[in-house]
């Protein structure tokens, strides 16, 4: 298999990404990066695609809803854009692959939970493609909670949803879900086509579950990617069909342009990433 392109969740770099856009790009591409991973790029495609142009970078992968009927904000829930909205969207950013970053946790907790969302998931399949578009989901760990006959709820989503929705695995989040994150990349097969590289030391219980209790994501104790907990060089060899190595902090340990370079050179001198 040919490496996997290095990218960078541009969530990661929220606060600097909004405040300088093009700044923002700049210090990455200096870094060495030649990919990103946009977000919230339906209100503001033709922005973002000129500050990509501008750093001569790319962004073949982007996360937007999909499949919830609310998108939840810091300032409330508003209605998820019409799937052609931000397929337009997408494609005028340059996106390849659109990714549904989240579903609530109570959604993945019943049988008839997960089948709506594989359900819904397949249906935007073919309106992608009029698009030049393909979609997929991104975890984070409430995916893992349930288990229907001795399934979890995120491998019985992967069996319902058509073979053309691909998949991006957060590594951490899968670690944080209780998974043998090398056992299920491999198992993902070529379903699997981007990984989030995110390192850290993973809380003791699932802050999903139910019980669990409010998070913020300040509470997590991420690290620099190869110093915490997550096996991330075992699972990125295990795929077999990975496109891209997605950098993200949840919560960046330190200067978070310092972190990225750090997560950046472990995948590039690791021989993990190009």
């Amino acid at each position: 298999m040919a490496l996997p392109e290095a990218s960078i969740q541009l969530y990661t770099l929220a606060t600097e990404f909004s405040a300088d856009m093009e700044g923002s790009l700049d210090k990455l591409a200096a870094i060495g990066l030649r990919n990103v991973e946009a977000f919230d790029f339906v209100r503001r495609p033709d922005e973002i695609r000129a500050a990509l142009d501008a750093s001569g970078l790319v962004s073949p992968t982007g996360h937007a809803p999909l499949l919830s009927d609310e998108l939840w904000t810091p300032d409330g829930a508003i209605p998820t854009p019409a799937p052609e909205v931000v397929f337009e969207a997408a494609a005028t950013v340059g996106l390849k692959t659109v990714i549904d970053p989240f579903v609530a946790p109570d959604r993945w907790l019943t049988l008839e939970g997960v089948t709506d969302i594989a359900d819904r998931l397949n249906a935007l399949v073919d309106t992608a493609a009029g698009f030049g578009l393909e979609v997929g989901y991104h975890n984070h760990a409430q995916e893992f909670i349930a288990d229907f006959d001795g399934q979890s709820a995120y491998e019985r989503f992967v069996a319902s949803t058509d073979a053309r929705v691909v998949l991006e695995l957060d590594l951490y989040w899968a670690l944080v879900g209780g998974q043998d994150v090398v056992g299920l990349v491999s198992r993902l097969g070529d379903r699997l086509v981007a990984a989030h590289v995110k390192d850290g030391v993973a809380p003791e219980t699932n802050p999903f579950a139910p019980g669990a209790g409010a998070f913020g994501s300040e509470t997590l104790d991420q690290r620099r990617a190869g110093e915490g907990d997550v096996p991330l060089a075992d699972a990125l060899r295990a795929a077999s069909g990975l496109s891209y190595a997605v950098i993200e902090y949840d919560n960046a340990p330190g200067d978070v342009f310092a972190d990225i370079a750090a997560s950046y050179a472990f995948l590039i001198e690791g021989g993990l990433a190009r």
